[in-house]
């Protein structure tokens, strides 16, 4: 049996959590950050971990995550 390829963009994206969660980046944060409260900048900062929902369709594009 061929090794299972990771999928390359998910391995730029998200980590996996020693849990099991999957960790990423916060959303909305690129550009148009004048028009943002100050409240939604400062709830975004840093790292998120995913939804039950979207953990199951990005953890079969990474099958070696640990």
């Amino acid at each position: 049996m061929p090794k299972m390829k990771t999928k390359s963009s998910c391995k730029k994206r998200f980590k996996i959590t020693a849990t099991g969660r999957i960790k990423a980046g916060q959303a909305g944060k690129r550009h148009g950050m004048i028009k943002r409260t100050t409240k939604f900048i400062r709830d975004a900062r840093g790292t998120t971990t995913l939804a039950k929902a979207d953990e199951k369709i990005i953890k079969p594009m990474m099958p070696y995550a640990r």
